[in-house]
């Protein structure tokens, strides 16, 4: 399925970090001072520290069939990342309710739906194919935020944040793929993965955002049409194009590898002009 893929020596380290942020005074619109830009952003964030303690029980359920010592150690890594990107992003929420934004009743929801309705739903293999597809989808966005700029306009706080979560999500980017690929090798398997994982992660993240535009709404911050086409203006990235349908096409190679898309030198060219390398 990826003859072209290299061995698990070869791959990248996967180095647990746990960088300080600080989210004091940071202002209400932090992404170019634009309410869509920024609710976007505060959107997808709320779904991350859920999201990121679904991958690590994704993986956990079959680390006992998982026979590679390296790969084995790979998965080690990618619990500690994961386990520190969700700390990280739920001590961001207090800058939220500082803020005034009623972000429980949201997460109530989404906590009941997503892992309460949804998750034991699905088989554990299933699952992990769902991980494994969201897995792809935070790689190619942490190579937009590296490579394409596409973070160029937030706010200092927040691009040391999401950075540094993307240079992490590069490094372990091929984790769950490699051990789907051990334990559940087939392809329908994997796009049916991908089918579920396209259609839960737009749904909570376009909820999320309007939810959170709504209370911006009613916090006399209406949004206008100016407003909307001031961040297309400025984003020449779309989300829909450059992540989900760039994403798809490459998933439904049948000998895709995530580590094809070789941007591990994004990561670590980032880390190491901040010293966390």
């Amino acid at each position: 399925m990826d003859g072209n893929a290299p061995t698990i020596s070869e791959r990248h380290p996967i180095t647990p970090r746990s960088p300080a942020f600080e989210y004091a005074a940071l202002p209400r619109y932090w992404f170019a001072n634009n309410a869509v830009a920024t609710q976007m952003a505060n959107g997808v964030n709320l779904l991350f520290p859920a999201g990121e303690r679904f991958f690590i029980r994704s993986v956990k359920h079959f680390v006992d069939r998982i026979e590679d010592p390296a790969l084995r150690a790979q998965v080690q890594g990618f619990y500690a990342q994961e386990a520190r990107h969700g700390s990280a992003h739920q001590k961001q929420f207090e800058a939220l309710r500082d803020q005034g934004y009623d972000i429980d009743a949201f997460l109530k929801v989404y906590d009941r739906i997503a892992w309460g309705v949804l998750e034991p739903a699905f088989s554990p293999a299933m699952r992990l194919s769902v991980t494994t597809a969201l897995e792809h989808y935070t790689a190619i966005m942490a190579e937009g935020a590296l490579a394409h700029g596409s973070l160029d306009l937030a706010h200092p706080k927040m691009q040391a944040l999401l950075k540094w979560h993307a240079c992490e999500e590069i490094e372990h980017k091929a984790v769950a793929f490699d051990v789907l690929k051990a334990v559940a090798p087939s392809y329908g398997l994997r796009i049916a993965g991908i089918a579920l994982a396209t259609a839960g992660l737009a749904a909570f993240w376009v909820a999320s955002t309007v939810y959170l535009l709504q209370q911006d709404k009613k916090a006399g911050r209406p949004l206008t049409l100016g407003e909307v086409q001031a961040f297309r203006n400025h984003d020449d990235r779309s989300v829909v194009r450059d992540v989900f349908v760039r994403g798809i096409r490459e998933y439904l190679r049948r000998d895709f590898h995530p580590t094809h898309n070789d941007n591990f030198k994004l990561a670590t060219e980032y880390l190491a002009s901040v010293g966390m390398v």
